[in-house]
């Protein structure tokens, strides 16, 4: 009777295991690929912090911090927070270590994971992989525009093609607090419901996002921000979009648009992919201009996005595409013999020591079991080392896909191998 673990992983926590994992690790390097490219520095984040850091940052109105975080109390009593988003972390270790007093703009990339406590589904994960940059200290449309090329660079660098940004002005500090009583006085006016309406009381903008039909009906004639735009708001917009012109990268203009996270201003995106259904959005983000300040630094302006690992995978998957390559090994050494195996052992780490991935036959197997595992390993060639190969200094280099075998000197076993490997280059 096969035995069987009682353990599974927390509900709504994807497992990455191979072969499927290779195409996860593809997607994430894909994906901050071209932000290394753009100058963007790694930094490493916590996976918690402070909950207040959250709930000022994020924004208390929002479901992210009302109804999304994971959130506990440690050993001492004081309350911390699985970070849900990595744009505040970043805010914070950039005002703690003093960043922001050096050249700007302040220019970070990201990986991980992100943690919010949401009705698992397709898409919709407890535990989100995300790739993320931040760009802060310089208010530049030209910085917007890069920030969003980077995205759509990540995106089609993976062969992903079946999706569109969508943009929109949230706009500034001149023209939000106008448009936000005129936006309060129309929904005051309809029949909410009584959370619907403190929601409106709170933050006016999250009820236009709201997705129940009745909702959404409601407010189809709202007062839209890009309508009611500063001068100075409009201008910033509208060079955003000529620099998106003169990149080459399409968009669409949503008026509609309503990102889950308080702190946007102005600059604010989303990458949609309709073949993930009810998830759609693969990516998103914007220009964030009063958060440093909100969190105790100076009053500097930034812009980013976090763009969706788990998504871009069944974005592609939808598209009948695949990233990165699933095979264990690129090379597999069958060794028939005790000698054969300490020999093969050392070449194996010769080989890897050039950047060849090498798996070797362990445990004794015969023949047919090392060639199995070689075929299961998806490894382009095997090397097949014997005590008469040993004694004529001779190894049998087979590739795989054909079958076809040919012995090569052992001590030029390393050089014939990366070229084979590399195609000569």
């Amino acid at each position: 009777m096969t035995k069987t673990s009682s353990f599974s992983a927390p509900k709504g926590v994807p497992d990455y295991v191979p072969p499927g994992s290779a195409e996860f690790v593809a997607v994430r390097d894909g994906l901050i690929r071209a932000a290394r490219l753009a100058g963007y520095g790694h930094i490493e984040l916590p996976i918690f912090e402070d909950t207040e850091l959250f709930a000022r940052g994020v924004g208390e109105s929002t479901d992210v911090v009302s109804k999304e975080m994971f959130t506990f109390s440690d050993r001492s009593d004081r309350s911390v927070t699985l970070r849900p988003e990595g744009t505040a972390g970043v805010m914070r270790a950039v005002i703690e270590h003093g960043l922001d007093r050096g050249q700007l703009p302040v220019k970070l990339c990201y990986a991980g994971p992100f943690f919010r406590y949401e009705r698992p589904q397709a898409g919709r994960y407890r535990q989100l992989q995300q790739v993320g940059v931040e760009a802060i200290g310089v208010d530049d449309p030209a910085l917007d525009a890069e920030v969003i090329a980077i995205a759509d660079a990540g995106f089609r660098g993976l062969g992903l093609d079946g999706f569109r940004l969508e943009i929109t002005s949230l706009g500034d500090e001149t023209c939000r607090p106008q448009y936000r009583e005129r936006l309060q006085e129309f929904l005051f006016d309809l029949p909410l419901d009584s959370e619907t309406r403190r929601r409106a009381q709170l933050n006016p903008l999250r009820v236009l996002d709201d997705k129940r039909p009745a909702v959404r009906e409601m407010t189809a004639n709202a007062p839209l921000m890009i309508d009611h735009l500063s001068e100075s708001a409009k201008a910033h917009f509208e060079q955003v979009l000529g620099h998106l012109d003169a990149l080459g990268i399409p968009y669409v203009v949503n008026p509609r648009m309503v990102r889950g996270l308080d702190y946007y201003t102005k600059t604010t995106f989303e990458f949609v992919h309709d073949g993930l259904g009810a998830q759609s959005g693969i990516g998103g983000g914007g220009r964030y201009d009063g958060l440093m300040a909100e969190l105790g630094g100076q009053a500097l302006s930034g812009i980013g996005f976090g763009l969706g690992v788990d998504r871009t995978v069944l974005a592609l998957a939808a598209e009948g595409k695949t990233a990165g390559d699933p095979a264990r090994c690129e090379v597999f050494g069958v060794p028939l013999g005790d000698a054969a195996k300490q020999r093969l052992v050392v070449l194996a780490a010769q080989l890897r020591a050039t950047g060849v991935r090498v798996d070797l036959a362990y445990g004794g197997r015969g023949v047919k079991g090392a060639m199995k595992a070689a075929d299961r390993s998806g490894a382009r060639f095997a090397l097949v080392l014997g005590d008469r190969d040993l004694a004529e200094n001779t190894i049998g280099l087979k590739e795989m896909a054909t079958g076809e075998q040919r012995q090569i000197p052992l001590d030029e076993a390393v050089a014939t191998v990366v070229a084979a490997v590399t195609g000569g280059q």
